[in-house]
């Protein structure tokens, strides 16, 4: 089966580029390499290097995906912290780089495009959040994953292409980045812990954390987008099903901690995947603590 896969040259999509090339899939990466890396890119795959969400690009778009069955969206502006300061840029790369690729999937008539989306379209939420509950974005960030969703079942009840959005919690494991305005805690501690410096802590370290490891993103990824079932704009929750204090992952990583300022962010995540469990037949294989005592 042919596929694409935006962000391809990314974190979890590299990931998700090498377990389709090891299950036998042809490969088509796409990637502007602003943030993912060429060593990243698999030399069994094909690789076009563009900007998605300039108007021109649909075209070209179109025509990668001939003979297409699935599309894997990753390509984004990743980051609450960066789509707050940059937020013009950021809504061109999720929101519009998403509408193009959303267009040229209709035209090239691909049949399935799994959509990259984010916990923090809930934004303050209780927990644990399952789909059904209300979503709060508190950053451009969120609001463009959002917008992603909606775009995606629109496009599935117009156009009748397959959509599935799956909502990650944050997501770790091996290649995460560990340096940049795109990494994440997991990361920066990594990064800080190998210099030896002392483990940042933004406010009081006591917000909670739902963390999935990023084999198992990929497998959500690949039940998305095989499954013999037919989508129409369902969203998934792909989360662990336990959260952790940022001091509790501090402790477990070891070394000094220092004290920032707080930022904008929820006190706590915790995502019910209950529906990707029973639709999906997805489950986590490696718990946080595990993964960090086994590095």
């Amino acid at each position: 089966m042919r596929a694409i896969v935006t962000g391809g040259a990314g974190f979890i999509g590299s990931h998700i580029v090498d377990r389709l090339i090891k299950d036998g899939h042809e490969v088509v990466m796409v990637d502007d390499l602003s943030t993912g890396k060429k060593e990243n890119i698999n030399e069994k795959a094909s690789f076009s290097q563009m900007d998605i969400s300039l108007p021109t690009a649909i075209p070209y778009l179109t025509i990668l995906m001939k003979d297409v069955e699935v599309i894997f969206h990753l390509a984004a502006f990743p980051r609450v912290e960066p789509s707050i300061h940059e937020p013009v840029g950021a809504h061109n790369i999720n929101v519009n780089g998403t509408h193009n690729m959303l267009v040229a999937a209709r035209d090239a008539k691909v049949k399935r495009f799994v959509l990259t989306s984010s916990s923090a379209v809930y934004g303050e939420a209780g927990v644990p959040t399952d789909e059904s509950h209300s979503t709060n974005p508190m950053s451009p960030y969120a609001l463009h994953k959002l917008i992603g969703e909606q775009y995606c079942k629109l496009f599935s009840d117009l156009y009748g292409l397959e959509t599935i959005s799956l909502r990650y919690s944050n997501a770790y494991g091996e290649g995460q980045p560990t340096s940049g305005s795109y990494c994440n805690v997991m990361g920066i501690f990594e990064q800080q812990k190998s210099k030896g410096e002392d483990l940042t802590i933004v406010g009081d370290g006591e917000q909670r954390r739902d963390f999935v490891y990023v084999g198992d993103i990929v497998n959500a990824n690949i039940k998305a987008g095989f499954l013999d079932i037919k989508f129409n704009g369902d969203i998934f929750n792909i989360g662990s099903g336990k959260n952790y204090s940022v001091n509790q992952i501090a402790e477990w990583i070891g070394g000094n901690t220092t004290n920032i300022p707080p930022r904008i962010e929820p006190k706590e995540t915790l995502l019910d995947s209950n529906k990707a469990n029973f639709i999906l037949n997805w489950e986590t294989t490696i718990e946080l603590e595990e993964w960090i005592k086994n590095k």
